[in-house]
């Protein structure tokens, strides 16, 4: 089945929760109201699944084509010259990859070692027995897209992209209480100047720690090499950096945005494991009207969102909405939120429930990434190749009007 055929599915499943729902208004929530309420929604997650499936194909293709179509304005050349760039350019990186630098022509090497002196004094890196390899372009954008798959944090904040790893100041200002004025006839305007700060946007150096690849696996025609260890690097720099973006200390690391946020609802006595309907509505009413709009949303793991999902207003309806399209996202308490599975699961003084204009968090991601092979004793007496990699990446919540606030559960 088709992808349109399953979201419209999807669709229609959402129109009858929402009717259900709806229809319930001003009645009292009943055992069989939840039941068909049930079986819509397991009905919505088995429709979920075969919609990510064909969606990350889809995804990918449409990733490769901007690719192409960036390098091709920033060169100021063909689609077809990109095209063939990138793919001689991967042909490089994956004989390199099974073979090292010996695999390569004398052209081959030179351009290696030369796209490796363009970084390795800047990040500081050792030198392996061979070497770094500072990777394709197509290479690095598509560890950088995986990235945003993995934790949470990429998929809502701001996402910036730079050359270097340069000390970088980042506005801020707080227009909350800010307003005009009403000005008589040939009175003077009255001067407030907006206070403007900056925060730092640092970044730091981030090690995926060795990757071992078996013999076997490097001489194997049949696997995508530079797949799987773009797979694996993914995978370990993915969870090091949505952990720090979360709940960084900002000392030698990230600020996460826990960290960088203030509570906005501290649960009563013996609500160390839950939550309620009137918790959340004072977590929401933290945050002030002027960031409740656009990206506000709330942010928790993946076992909140179950008990979430449990929770009912005061007329027994279910909080928990699905989207009526891929546009619009499944709600809990008519919020989008977004499931990030480094927030603290509920337990005593946990701060398990992010809420406000998550956007206000920026990354940014220095767009090199630097590979090293290594064929020592240490790997080779295990017929082994080792691989380490470095990216540099940074996080900090540019905010300093609450627009971010979280529910913190109760000590005892």
């Amino acid at each position: 089945m088709s992808i349109q055929a399953l979201r419209e599915q999807r669709a229609n499943a959402a129109k009858q929760l929402r009717t259900l729902v709806d229809n319930s208004k001003d009645k009292q929530w009943t055992e069989d109201n939840q039941k068909e309420y049930d079986s819509i929604v397991a009905n919505i997650e088995s429709i979920d699944q075969n919609i990510d499936r064909q969606q990350k194909v889809l995804d990918i293709d449409a990733a490769n084509n901007e690719k192409i179509n960036r390098r091709a304005e920033g060169e100021n050349i063909s689609t077809d010259e990109a095209a063939t760039k990138n793919e001689k350019e991967k042909a490089i990186f994956n004989s390199w990859l099974s073979g090292g630098v010996n695999a390569l022509t004398q052209e081959q090497q030179q351009y290696v070692a030369q796209r490796a002196r363009e970084v390795r004094n800047t990040m500081s890196t050792g030198t392996g027995s061979e070497g770094g390899f500072l990777v394709p372009n197509e290479f690095s954008a598509q560890l950088l897209q995986s990235l945003k798959e993995f934790g949470g944090m990429r998929s809502v904040a701001q996402v910036i992209q730079t050359s270097s790893g340069a000390t970088m100041d980042f506005p801020t200002t707080d227009a909350t209480t800010e307003e005009g004025e009403v000005v008589g006839e040939n009175a003077s305007v009255s001067n407030e100047d907006a206070t403007f700060g900056t925060k730092p946007l640092s970044v730091q150096k981030f090690s995926s720690k060795t990757i071992a690849v078996p013999f076997e696996l490097l001489t194997d025609s049949t696997i995508d090499l530079s797949s799987h260890i773009n797979e694996r690097l993914t995978q370990r720099l993915g969870r090091i950096t949505n952990r720090l973006f979360t709940v960084g200390t900002g000392v030698g690391q990230p600020t996460g945005i826990i960290t960088a946020a203030s509570a906005g609802k501290i649960g009563a006595s013996g609500s160390t494991d839950s939550v309620g309907h009137d918790d959340l509505i004072d977590l929401i009413h933290s945050v002030d009207p002027a960031y409740r709009s656009g990206n506000c949303g709330f942010m928790f793991h993946d076992t909140t969102l179950r008990e979430l999902k449990k929770l009912k207003d005061s007329q027994g309806r279910p909080l928990w909405l699905a989207g009526l399209s891929s546009s619009d996202p499944d709600t809990i308490n008519n919020y989008a939120y977004t499931i990030n599975q480094h927030m603290a699961t509920m337990a005593a003084n946990a701060k398990s429930i992010a809420f406000g204009d998550l956007s206000r968090y920026v990354i940014r991601d220095v767009s090199q990434v630097m590979l090293f092979r290594m064929t020592d004793s240490k790997y080779t007496e295990k017929g082994q190749v080792g691989f380490l990699a470095f990216m540099r990446s940074g996080g900090n919540l540019m905010d300093v009007g609450g627009a971010v606030k979280y529910y913190q559960n109760s000590a005892s």
